[in-house]
C-alpha cells in the first residue's frame, strides 16, 4: 500500500476544528479520543485493501454518529404491549400528568423540602404529604421511604432488632428479583419464627410462638400468589387480638396496597390500607408504585408512637425519598380525594378498568397497518387474550383484553426472536410478549395507535 494514501488522511487538529459543535456538546477530550479511534480504524481498512479515503465531512459524520450512540441514554421510554399493567421491569405505574408537572417544578428550582415557611426552621419532608395521607387512610401518623422492602426492613429494625417475629410459613413470600421476606427480615436484625404450615396456620400457632423475646406479630399479604384447597389462615382481626393480649404491636405488610375498594369497578377484591388498619393493625406498609399508581416508594402508616420511633431510626435517613418522589406522591394522593374520577385521572386504574370493546377498537384500527407493513415476513391477526395486573398484585385475576398476534412466515425460533428484537430496537421500543410461536401485542396499556404506526416503516422486511 502506497504511503501516499495514508498521508491523505486529515490530522486530529483539523478534524477538531471542523467538529466544533461536537466539542461543545461532548467536550474536547472525548471528541479527540473518538477521532483518533476512527482514524485508526480507517488506517487498518486502507492497509487491508480499501482504496478510497473518506472526506473530512464523512469522518465528522461518522464521529457524530459514534458520539451520539455512546452518549444516548440507556433509560428510555418504551411502549408496553406485554399485557402486564404494572410491569416491574418496565417501571410499574405510569404517573398522571399532574405528578409530572409537580416533579418538574421542584426539580428545576429550590424548594422547601425540609424548611418550615412559618418559622424559618428546619422541617420534616414527610410533612408535605402527611395530612393528605392521614386524611385518606385514617391513620395517626406516617412516613415514606424508597420502597416497600425498605419500609418493612425499617419497621422491623426499629421495633424488633435482635428479637423474635413470628410469621406464618404460608406468608414467607419471594418478591421480585429473588428477594425473600425471610432474607429482608434477617437483614433487619430480627429473628424470624416460622409458625403454622405452608397451607394452614391457626391462631394457636401464634399463641405458642409468643415468649419474652417476641417483639411483635406480623402478617404478610400474599399478593403475588394464591394457595387453594385445604387451607386455613388467621385473619388480621384475630392476630390483632392475640398481639394486644400480649401487649405487642401488630404489623401488616400489604405489599401492593390500595387505598380504594377495587370491586366498585368490577375488579377483584384487594384489602385496602383503611380496612387493614380498621382490623387492628398498628402499622401497615405498602408500595406507592403498584395499585396506588404513584412513584416508587414504601409507605408506613399507623400508630403515632411507633411511627415516631421509626422516624428516629438513623436508617430512616439512608432510606428516605427525594423531593421529586414527594412531589409526585402528593399529586397522586390528591386524586384519591375524588375516588369516583380515578379511572379517568389515574393511569393505572384507567388501564385496569378499560373495556374489551375499547381495546378491540384500537386493535382493529392498528391491524391493517401492521398487516401491510409486515406482509412479506409475518401474518398478523386479531385475537382475544387476557391481561394481568402485575407486580405481585392479584396474581390469579386476569382481565379480558385484545391483542395483535404477529406470526413470522418463517416458523423458526430465530425468526421470532429477530422480529421481537427489531421492535425493541425502534426509536421508541415496542415491547410485546412471545408466546406459542408468535409475538403478541396486548393493547390494554396503549392509549393511541400513533406511537406504534408511525414507526412501522423502520421494521426491516
Amino acid at each position: 500500500m502506497p504511503q501516499s494514501i495514508l498521508s491523505q488522511l486529515p490530522g486530529v487538529d483539523k478534524l477538531l476544528t471542523g467538529a466544533g459543535d461536537l466539542v461543545t456538546t461532548y467536550g474536547h477530550p472525548r471528541v479527540a479520543e473518538s477521532i483518533r479511534q476512527i482514524l485508526d480504524e480507517i488506517r487498518e481498512e486502507l492497509k487491508a485493501g480499501r482504496t478510497d479515503v473518506p472526506t473530512d465531512l464523512e469522518i465528522i459524520e461518522s464521529l457524530s454518529n459514534m458520539l451520539r450512540e455512546i452518549h444516548a441514554p440507556s433509560l428510555t421510554r418504551v411502549i408496553n404491549l406485554t399485557g402486564t399493567v404494572l410491569h416491574t421491569n418496565l417501571g410499574r405505574a405510569e404517573l398522571p400528568l399532574t405528578a409530572i408537572e409537580a416533579i418538574s417544578q421542584v426539580a428545576t428550582s429550590y424548594s422547601n423540602l425540609e424548611f418550615e415557611m412559618n418559622t424559618g426552621r428546619r422541617g420534616d419532608r414527610d410533612s408535605h404529604i402527611e395530612s393528605l395521607l392521614l386524611d385518606i387512610t385514617g391513620a395517626e401518623a406516617m412516613t415514606v421511604v424508597n420502597n416497600n422492602a425498605a419500609a418493612v426492613m425499617l419497621a422491623l429494625n426499629t421495633l424488633a432488632d435482635q428479637k423474635e417475629v413470628p410469621v406464618s410459613r404460608g406468608e414467607l413470600v419471594e418478591i421480585g428479583g429473588s428477594f425473600r421476606i425471610p432474607e429482608v427480615m434477617q437483614r433487619s436484625g430480627c429473628h424470624l419464627i416460622e409458625v403454622g404450615a405452608t397451607n394452614r396456620t391457626h391462631a394457636r400457632d401464634y399463641e405458642k410462638a409468643v415468649n419474652e423475646n417476641t417483639a411483635l406479630l406480623m402478617k404478610v399479604h400474599t399478593s403475588n400468589y394464591e394457595i387453594q384447597g385445604f387451607t386455613e389462615s388467621v385473619s388480621d382481626e384475630e392476630v390483632a387480638k392475640i398481639a394486644a393480649s400480649h401487649d405487642l404491636p401488630f404489623v401488616t405488610d400489604l405489599g401492593s396496597g390500595t387505598l380504594v375498594d377495587l370491586t366498585r369497578w368490577g375488579l377483584p377484591y384487594e384489602p385496602t390500607v383503611q380496612s387493614t388498619l380498621a382490623a387492628g393493625a398498628d402499622l401497615v406498609t405498602f408500595s406507592g408504585d403498584k395499585l396506588l399508581g404513584g412513584p416508587q416508594c414504601g409507605i408506613i402508616v399507623g400508630k403515632s408512637e411507633l411511627i415516631s420511633k421509626i422516624k428516629n431510626n438513623p436508617m430512616k435517613r439512608a432510606l428516605r425519598v427525594d423531593k421529586m418522589t414527594i412531589a409526585a406522591l402528593f399529586e397522586v394522593l390528591k386524586l384519591y380525594l375524588d375516588p369516583d374520577s380515578l379511572p379517568r385521572t389515574l393511569p393505572t386504574l384507567r388501564y385496569l378498568t378499560r373495556s374489551f370493546t375499547e381495546i378491540e377498537a384500537l386493535a382493529k384500527k392498528l391491524l391493517p397497518e401492521l398487516q401491510d407493513s409486515l406482509k412479506s415476513i409475518a401474518q398478523v391477526s386479531l385475537e382475544s387474550c387476557e391481561s394481568q395486573i402485575g407486580s405481585g398484585s392479584l396474581p390469579a385475576s386476569l382481565l379480558p383484553s385484545c391483542a395483535l398476534r404477529i406470526t413470522p412466515k418463517n416458523p423458526s425460533d430465530s425468526a421470532l426472536t429477530e422480529l421481537a428484537s427489531q421492535f425493541r430496537g425502534l426509536p421508541v421500543p415496542i415491547i410485546g410478549r412471545m408466546q406459542n410461536g408468535s409475538l403478541y401485542f396486548d393493547l390494554r396499556t396503549l392509549s393511541v395507535t400513533e406511537p406504534v404506526s408511525s414507526q412501522l416503516h423502520l421494521i426491516s422486511t
